[in-house]
């Protein structure tokens, strides 16, 4: 069996809430064409103090991409004066993946919270086009919980509730997905700042296939 490297290996997450933004990702990647199963790769990149992205496809180019990307943000910042918006930092690393394009074959979600707008999702398609959504779930996994997010997903969600589906999002997707799996990885972003929480696969949610 032949994989392309293109094909993400992975389930990634992003949803807003009641005065914050959940981003979220298991912890397995594919470097180049092999598959590498290691259970502690974090594929949550913080890119500002509030912002961070997400990535599905090649470890390698995304950490390319974002180092470029933290460059440029944080630059941008100092020039400003000000923390970057949310929307500048994702049409930064929708610049290096356009630009990229040939070689860079990585999917991203960045997620923040900034004055202007509080929190904040946008996806990167590979076309390099930018999408703002209330929660955007990607790579891999994502095909077995389109169902579950379409239904669960509410606006103003609390930050206890937004955990919680984003628990349960993950932990579903990692169930499904053979290639997905190991640990999940989940940043909380609210004007406060930003909180991680870690939680192995044996203490996510169970769900069994009726």
């Amino acid at each position: 069996e032949v994989r392309s490297c293109m094909e993400p290996q992975t389930t990634i997450l992003a949803v807003t809430f009641n005065g914050g933004v959940i981003i979220g990702s298991d912890s397995r990647a594919s470097i180049g064409g092999s598959y590498v199963s290691s259970k502690t790769i974090n594929k949550l990149i913080q890119v500002h103090d509030r912002i961070f992205c997400c990535i599905a496809g090649s470890l390698a180019d995304a950490q390319a991409v974002t180092k470029a990307a933290k460059f440029q943000i944080s630059f941008h910042s100092i020039q400003m004066e000000s923390p970057p918006l949310v929307k500048a930092a994702a049409s930064v690393l929708k610049e290096l993946c356009y630009n990229n394009k040939e070689e860079l074959q990585a999917g991203f979600i960045t997620a923040g919270w900034d004055r202007k707008k509080g929190p904040q999702v946008y996806t990167v398609a590979l076309g390099g086009m930018l999408l703002s959504q209330p929660f955007t779930i990607g790579g891999s996994g994502s095909t077995y919980i389109y169902g579950y997010a379409d239904a669960k997903y509410k606006p103003d969600m609390s930050k206890e509730e937004c955990l919680q589906f984003a628990k349960n999002a993950l932990a579903l997707a990692m169930g499904r997905d053979n290639v997905s799996g190991g640990v999940a990885h989940l940043v909380v972003i609210t004007e406060e700042g930003v909180e991680h929480v870690v939680i192995p696969g044996d203490k996510l949610p169970k769900f069994h296939d009726e």
